[in-house]
């Protein structure tokens, strides 16, 4: 765990040394639907971009004073943060990472560069093929930067590797189930955060290694308040760490760069863009692709129910227009199924004392119905 906590905190570092170690190249991509199976297969490490909290006083001249996430994306490129990254992707999702995308490319032109565009109504009749096509071109642009075939071989190799790192990963929330987990949140999103940005074969050697030791542990302090973290990206664990602190645990959540980025594996077949492409189009979806059959809220519920959680806290970062114009569904689904919820709104810095009144103050409120659970 301090091994991981360790690679996440300094991931840069991490980058430039497996950089160095291996000689390969490495492609940064910002939105969770990016098909890392494709450029995992041609050689290259796909690595999520995360923000950081480090001041800002560049970007306001090149984007909009709006999502601070993706600013302090930019804010990174611009002061060299990202300076082993030799390639962006950005599949198609919000307007603020896409905006991310394109100013970082308009300071670094040679960087390599691809956008794949996503079907907003994903469960759509043609969305699959539509999809099919991305990757075959995204496939090729790949292929014509590696100056190599991606051969059928490596993809198969690719989607074990990541279906096995989706696997452990799922091993790791069923701990977090049991009536005392012996995990706690802020530890198994440090787990989730660290495998999109390290080489999926080496955080797969490290799951075999420390699952086992995982079970064997002894159940964490009894946390009575069981809390499901819902809403938009985030790139810490800080949240979980103060809800902890405050006597309570994150037993389960439904973020991007949570449950979601894992929850589902890619069935293998023939075709193999077709599978990867089924896959990503039925991973559980963000606010913003949850727009046709709207999917989200009975997951949601799913999930709140098989890990039984006490309360919902949604956490939605400042500008997230896809969550904002998402939450009033979420909140009367809720409300219909009289589950507690908190909602509050925070950008890529936590306002410390504020949030642990505020979570405290609904831990609280859950408590004396715990003798009814």
């Amino acid at each position: 765990m301090e091994k991981l906590r360790e690679i996440l905190k300094n991931h840069h570092q991490y980058a430039r040394e497996w950089k160095k170690r291996t000689g390969g190249k490495i492609i940064g991509y910002y939105e969770p639907y990016m098909p890392e199976e494709l450029a995992y297969a041609a050689g290259v490490l796909p690595v999520r971009l995360l923000a950081e909290h480090e001041p800002d006083d560049v970007t306001d001249r090149q984007m909009y004073g709006n999502c601070a996430c993706s600013r302090d994306i930019l804010n990174q490129f611009i002061r060299g943060r990202y300076d082993y990254i030799d390639g962006i992707i950005n599949a198609e999702g919000c307007q603020w990472m896409l905006n991310a995308f394109q100013t970082t490319l308009n300071n670094q032109p040679t960087l390599f560069n691809h956008y794949v565009f996503v079907p907003d109504y994903v469960d759509g009749k043609t969305s699959k093929d539509v999809m099919y096509s991305e990757l075959k071109v995204f496939k090729t642009a790949l292929e014509k930067w590696v100056g190599k075939t991606i051969a059928d071989e490596a993809l198969d190799d690719a989607i074990e590797v990541y279906n096995t790192n989706r696997r452990l990963m799922r091993q790791v929330y069923e701990l977090r189930r049991a009536d005392h987990p012996v995990i706690l949140g802020s530890e198994a999103m440090d787990m989730v955060l660290a495998s999109q940005i390290m080489d999926k074969r080496e955080m797969n050697q490290i799951l075999k290694e420390e699952i086992p030791k995982l079970a064997d542990r002894k159940p964490v302090v009894d946390k009575g308040v069981r809390l499901m973290l819902v809403g938009s990206e985030t790139s810490d664990t800080e949240l979980e760490k103060l809800v902890e602190s405050l006597g309570a645990n994150v037993v389960i959540d439904e973020l991007c760069t949570g449950s979601c980025y894992f929850w589902n594996e890619i069935f293998p077949q023939f075709d193999r863009l077709m599978a990867i492409a089924l896959r990503y189009l039925g991973r559980p979806h963000c606010a913003l692709k949850d727009n046709n059959w709207r999917r989200r809220p009975a997951h949601i519920h799913q999930l709140y129910e098989d890990y039984q959680a006490h309360g919902v806290i949604i956490a939605k970062q400042i500008y997230c227009h896809p969550h904002g114009t998402d939450n009033w569904m979420i909140w009367k689904f809720l409300r219909e199924r009289n589950i507690p919820f908190h909602y509050f709104e925070r950008d890529t810095t936590l306002p410390y004392e504020e949030t642990r009144l505020r979570m405290e103050a609904f831990i609280n409120m859950i408590k004396p119905y715990l003798v009814y659970k």
